[in-house]
Order: C-alpha cells, then structure tokens, then sequence
C-alpha cells in the first residue's frame, strides 16, 4: 500500500474522480468553484459520527454550495447510495468508491474493521479514516486536516468562518514549507 505522505497547501492535490450517490460523477479536476471545494472525507456508512456531521453539513449546504462540496467515502455503490438515503442526504453530493490506493496519496489514514457499531452496521474490512480539504479553484491544497480517529472534528460552521475571512483578509495558505535550513554548527 502507499505510504502516507501530507499534502502541501499551495501544490496541487492528486486526482480524484469518483461516482456520485444517486447518479453523476465527482472529478476535482472539472470542478469550477468561484474560490473552494471542500472535500469532506467520512469513514462510511458505518460511522454515527460520520451521520452526525454529513447531517450538519446537509444543514449548512446553502452557505457552503456556493464553494463546491462533497462528502467522499471509500464505501462501496450500496453503501454509498444507503447513506445518501438513510441520512437524509438531498442535496449534499455524496461520492462513494475511495479506493485506499488513492486515499493514501490524499493522506488519508486506513483501518481495520471491528465488526459493526453503535448503529449496528458492519465495518468494512479496511476503510479511510476523516479528513477535510479545502481545494482552491485552481487545483492547489489551500486547507487541510487529517484525523486517525473519528473523534474531535472541525465544526463545519468554524470552517465557513475562516473561509469568509480567509476570503475577505486575502489570507494566504499556511505550512507549505517542506524542509527546513540546517542548523549552524
């Protein structure tokens, strides 16, 4: 499997083109936000926290629609189409079919499945772990957050903050340095 390796803000983010619950396609490449695309990484139809924060994001899709939004899981189309139904998921475009090839090289984490969950649904063997990217309009990594847990997530309506400031302060994406100069002996 690829190692994990972060993504750096300011460089271009790997492809990614996957089907979409209900019909369509996403491909980040042809996506044409007037400033973002936030790509939300869920661990699956599995996951109640994943429930709980797609739901929210459902909530808030009018503020962040205007941005290009996704939720993205590595679940297979059955999968994919059941949370898209399930939870109640109209307008959020919900893309399904992650292979962890391609999730490694976006930095995802992957685990092991444990058998089902509070919502009594089956882990998938081996599935992604959350993660949140905001992708600028032309392709480049403005924003990311990567988690190995399903735990302690960025409240979305913090994210529309900063992107509301980020947009009206014309902030610059931040840690795009790679190597650091060597220390004086």
């Amino acid at each position: 499997m690829t190692d994990i390796r972060p993504l750096v803000p300011r460089e271009p983010v790997p492809a990614l083109a996957l089907p979409l619950a209900g019909g369509g396609r996403f491909d980040i490449a042809t996506e044409t936000p007037e400033t973002f695309t936030l790509l939300v990484f869920y661990r699956g139809l599995h996951c109640p926290l994943c429930k709980t924060q797609l739901r929210e994001l459902e909530r808030q899709i009018g503020a962040f629609a205007e941005r290009g939004v996704v939720a993205i899981s590595s679940d297979d189309a059955e999968r994919g189409e059941r949370t898209k139904a399930e939870w109640g998921l109209s307008d959020l475009r919900v893309a399904y079919g992650l292979d962890l090839e391609t999730a490694r090289r976006w930095g995802l984490y992957v685990s092991s499945g444990r058998g089902p969950t509070s919502l009594g649904i089956e882990e998938p063997a081996l599935f992604s772990e959350p993660a949140l990217y905001l992708v600028r309009a032309d392709g480049t990594l403005y924003f990311g957050t990567v988690q190995t847990m399903p735990f302690a997530r960025p409240h979305l309506s913090n994210v529309l903050g900063a992107v509301d400031f980020v947009l009206a302060k014309g902030y610059p994406a931040r840690g795009e340095v790679t190597s650091l100069p060597k220390a004086a002996e």
